[in-house]
């Protein structure tokens, strides 16, 4: 496997002062003053997020759900993988147990991490950790006060054609889906997408 080509040169930035330029409930906003590598001063502007998680949740070997919610921002309903936020000294794993019942009503028998991802490197240190699980059961949703989406079954298959056709444009559904068609969302040596229950037999 080709690796990349090693590093020609350092272009690490440091903090020269750091002021907190807005504190919200959910995000805050940093304004850094920063030293150049070829020693000038420059302005970073970035938020603060607190990290989530992603889900790949098989109903089946080639069966996902998914959510379909309304975002004030984009003034638009959109498809997406279920997700959710950390909550303070939450580990990753636990936030994602906790969303998949909270807004799904699903608990799994297994999980399995499968990547992290960095999704706006440029103006946020937001990091969204991906897990799939299957093994699902039924226990009843719960969401939080305020929130409102409906959950619904879809084939791999159906969602990829979906995301070629501008049907789903978030962009961490679309990193997940496009992961879990082209490297599989289960150990090496497992069938993509292959749920205990339809294993084949001697396995």
């Amino acid at each position: 496997m080709a690796k990349p080509p090693a590093a020609r040169a350092d272009f690490t930035e440091t903090a020269v002062s750091s002021q907190l330029a807005y504190d919200g409930g959910l995000l805050k906003v940093k304004r850094d003053e920063v030293r150049l590598p070829d020693g000038n001063v420059a302005w970073r502007e970035y938020v603060l997020h607190p990290g989530a998680v992603m889900i790949l949740a098989f109903v089946d070997a080639r069966t996902l759900l998914l959510e379909r919610q309304f975002r004030y921002p984009k003034d638009r309903h959109f498809i997406e993988l279920p997700a959710g936020k950390l909550e303070p000294g939450e580990d990753p794993l636990a936030t994602a147990r906790r969303e998949l019942v909270e807004e799904c009503g699903y608990e799994a028998d297994e999980w399995t991490r499968v990547a992290t991802i960095d999704p706006c490197i440029g103006y946020s240190n937001e990091v969204i950790h991906l897990y799939a699980a299957r093994g699902l059961r039924h226990v009843g949703a719960n969401l939080d006060v305020g929130e409102h989406l409906e959950t619904f079954e879809a084939s791999l298959d159906d969602a990829i054609e979906w995301v070629r056709d501008g049907i789903i444009t978030d962009t961490k559904t679309m990193i997940g889906l496009l992961w879990c068609d082209r490297f599989g969302a289960f150990p090496a040596g497992e069938d993509r997408g292959r749920t205990p229950d339809s294993a084949p037999s001697g396995s």
